[in-house]
């Protein structure tokens, strides 16, 4: 289709948790915008926050130029702020409300042409419902979880792993000095892949995920097998959503976020104990937490999100709205939007029984 005329302004907003590679994102929309499509573009502040509230900033060549490799981002994000159900700071959550209204004509107040909503399954799908209110959308993958329907993987996770991989490689010296199990406990909610990547790249020895609930006795045979073999230490990484067979997932809070998610949290400091109490091995935790959202994005995810960038402007600029831009085999193509509400992308038990972990 031969590109539309008219887009002159675009917005772009950044949703839900940081992530590396937002700003390279950022970076590539903005650029492209200027130089492939000349049109201004407008940075929504704090995420659907920015929407709500009538907070947007034009975004000029020099306001991009330079954070390629800087981490976070440079309008500010929000996992709160949901336009459909909205609550403000401080509110009691049965007050939430439907300002959806407000977006819309914050929208065209702005004189804007199109919305480019970076985020992952919360913030996309309400791009989806943004979408269906008339506001034209073009959505860009971005998790840490690499969990999104429709894309073979979201720009965040590659830097993520490495940070993962890194901890592992760094708790295996201390494991063998000690002579300890080290239980290690990432993100990832309900999806595997970050403890399982990582952990396969920084040689963890058993590797728990949500997908396969797990019984405590075949983590305890794993420990003590290596004991018998004369490695007396263990790695053991654990996603934060992974469950002991029969058992409810250990939440850090049941408050539930605008995005209908608990907050998950404390499966590793349960499994230490377990294992300390069955195995009489001196067992230590360390929960990896916000570090695996911070800093520069590596090479691939720099590249990555700059690829997502070009091509959510060039799906603008064929009116190709109600779309998401997603990595599949070696290309970047246009998938439906609404194919992010679908689910999420779970681990592959086959990619799994690759580790040669322990569950039963």
């Amino acid at each position: 289709m031969a590109p539309r005329s008219g887009i002159k302004r675009i917005g772009v907003l950044t949703g839900g948790g940081d992530c590396p590679g937002l700003n390279a994102v950022i970076r590539a929309v903005v650029k492209t915008g200027l130089i492939e499509h000349h049109c201004e573009a407008y940075g929504i502040l704090d995420g659907y926050e920015g929407l709500i509230n009538d907070r947007i900033v034009p975004l000029g060549y020099e306001d991009v130029s330079g954070i390629l490799a800087v981490g976070g981002t440079i309008i500010g994000t929000s996992n709160t702020a949901h336009p459909f159900e909205y609550v403000r700071e401080g509110e009691d959550p049965s007050t939430a409300r439907d300002v959806s209204e407000r977006c819309v004509k914050n929208f065209e107040k702005a004189r804007l042409d199109v919305l480019v909503c970076i985020g992952g399954d919360g913030s996309l799908s309400i791009a989806h419902q943004l979408a269906q209110k008339g506001i034209p959308v073009v959505g860009v993958p971005k998790t840490i979880d690499n969990d999104l329907y429709g894309t073979d993987v979201t720009f965040g996770f590659d830097t993520a792993v490495q940070i993962v991989s890194d901890a592992v490689d760094r708790l295996h010296t201390t494991a063998m000095s000690h002579h300890r199990a080290m239980v290690i406990e990432t993100m990832g909610r309900y999806a595997g892949w970050l403890a399982l990547v990582g952990g396969m790249a920084g040689g963890g020895d058993v590797i728990l995920i949500p997908e396969i609930p797990y019984g405590m006795e075949r983590v305890c045979e794993a420990v003590e097998e290596r004991s018998r073999l004369g490695k007396r230490f263990s790695i053991i990484v654990v996603s934060e959503g992974a469950k002991i067979k029969g058992e409810e997932e250990v939440l850090a809070s049941t408050r539930l976020d605008e995005f209908g998610h608990v907050q998950l949290g404390g499966i590793g400091q349960v499994l230490g104990k377990l294992i300390e109490k069955k195995t009489g091995y001196d067992t230590r935790v360390t929960v990896l937490g916000h570090i695996q959202r911070g800093g520069k994005p590596t090479a691939h995810d720099r590249v990555l999100a700059t690829r997502y960038g070009v091509a959510a402007m060039d799906a603008v600029h064929c009116g190709h709205y109600g779309t998401m831009v997603a990595l599949q085999g070696k290309e970047v193509v246009e998938v439906p939007l609404k194919v992010v509400s679908e689910g999420i992308k779970v681990v592959d038990e086959r990619l799994y029984e690759i580790t040669k972990t322990f569950w039963g």
